[in-house]
């Protein structure tokens, strides 16, 4: 199997994924919801201080290029749901001096960003968090967001590709192949410096072994970067990479090239075939998971409640102001917090080393998770207790990779 922590005995890993209001696109509306305050410092330095609280391996922040929308693969004109945004990548750096142990993940687009720009955003990311960095490469599936550049154009998915994940990755191959190379290149800029390139004596008046700094020389089918980078190695010398996927091409993309993938199963049976592809995935791309291991988690997306039967009568009037059900590519779950424990217990069974949950309502179901669900799962021997690493590749038990440009001995 692909994750190596599954076994019962051993620690659940545990994340949110962060986004405005909360999931549900109603969440807005809620009574405790402060939407005044979304776009403010303040209201995502108190929701990851929560995280924090809760002990989480880490907290994924969403972004996007063009507005937020309700259709998976084109702009929207609506008025009645949460539009705008601030950057992932500089609202996790301001963060990250803010927290001292769980892991900041930014997703940023590959697909119109420059490598050499994300790798040392990243690079920098890790600096100001010593070590506790992450990243979620996403590629641009609305070919809208391309007109926001001008230098190309990507695939229109139809209303009749987005009702099918196979159908979407078949048109979006091209992008996932360019992404592969874009965190291939990004590596290659974290390992641009070795480790002790920075002399800094100043007695010498040498700061800097230029021996240890390495031009990568990267040449893909998209594109070529010669390096080195700007930003010295960073504490984890590579942050670890998440991706999300849902379909045969997003498994090979993780399989190539994350340390994490999420994967969004409907029930326990769900994530056993899913795990088996991701491992069809990693054995065909001959990755040696003994030295690169792979994490999995399956995302859900919750509204937790301790009173049975609280959360699904908030849903339905959650879906009465939104004026439709919900609907999400993750499993949704309502529910107690034992509720919820009872379900991640049975689903890790299946070989998932972790979860991660996406509060439908913030900071509701983020409070409802780290106070809630959390204390159940450590009253069942499920999770930590305390902190015992200070790295993101320490909370999810990945070794620190040495630069490739290193020479041994």
């Amino acid at each position: 199997m692909t994750g190596t922590t599954g076994a019962p005995g051993d620690p659940m890993h545990l994340a949110v994924a962060l986004d405005g209001a909360g999931w549900h696109p109603a969440a807005w509306r809620e009574d405790g919801a402060r939407p005044a305050e979304l776009l403010t410092a303040g209201h995502w330095a108190g929701l990851v201080a929560e995280a924090e609280r809760g002990l989480l391996d880490f907290v994924t922040l969403e972004d996007g290029l063009g507005l937020q929308s309700a259709a998976f693969h084109r702009p929207d004109d609506r008025t009645d749901q949460v539009r705008g945004a601030v950057d992932a990548v500089l609202l996790a750096s301001y963060l990250a001096p803010l927290t001292t142990r769980i892991g900041l993940v930014p997703t940023a687009n590959v697909t119109h960003t420059e490598p050499f720009h994300l790798a040392i955003g990243i690079a920098t990311l890790d600096h100001a968090g010593r070590g506790r960095a992450g990243w979620r490469p996403q590629i641009a599936s609305r070919a809208a967001d391309a007109g926001l550049f001008g230098r190309r154009t990507t695939p229109q998915l139809t209303d009749e590709d987005v009702t099918d994940p196979e159908r979407i990755a078949a048109r979006l191959r091209d992008l996932f192949a360019e992404a592969t190379d874009v965190v291939e290149a990004v590596r290659r800029l974290w390992d641009s410096w070795e480790d002790d390139a920075e002399i800094r004596d100043a007695a010498t008046g040498r700061f800097l072994d230029r021996d240890k700094v390495h031009h990568i020389d990267f040449q893909g089918r998209y594109f070529s970067v010669k390096g080195p980078s700007i930003t010295p190695r960073s504490p984890q010398g590579q942050p670890p990479v998440l991706s999300l996927a849902h379909a045969s091409t997003p498994y090979e993309f993780a399989a190539a090239a994350s340390d994490a993938v999420a994967v969004t199963p409907h029930d326990r049976a769900g994530a056993a075939a899913i795990l088996a592809q991701v491992d069809a995935a990693v054995r065909q791309s001959g990755r040696d998971l003994a030295e690169r291991p792979l994490r999995t988690f399956a995302d859900l997306l919750v509204l937790l409640d301790e009173r049975p039967g609280a959360a699904a009568r908030r849903l339905a009037r959650l879906d009465e102001r939104a004026g439709a059900g919900l609907r999400s590519d993750a499993e949704i779950f309502t529910g107690t917090p034992g509720e919820l424990a009872d379900l991640l217990l049975d689903w890790r069974a299946a070989g998932l080393d972790g979860f991660r949950l996406r509060p439908a309502v913030l900071p509701h179901d983020l409070t409802a998770i780290t106070r809630g669900l959390v204390p159940e799962l450590q009253r069942r021997g499920a999770f930590r207790t305390a902190y015992d690493s200070t790295t993101l590749r320490g909370h999810l038990r990945l070794p620190r990779p040495a630069s490739r440009y290193a020479k041994a001995g």
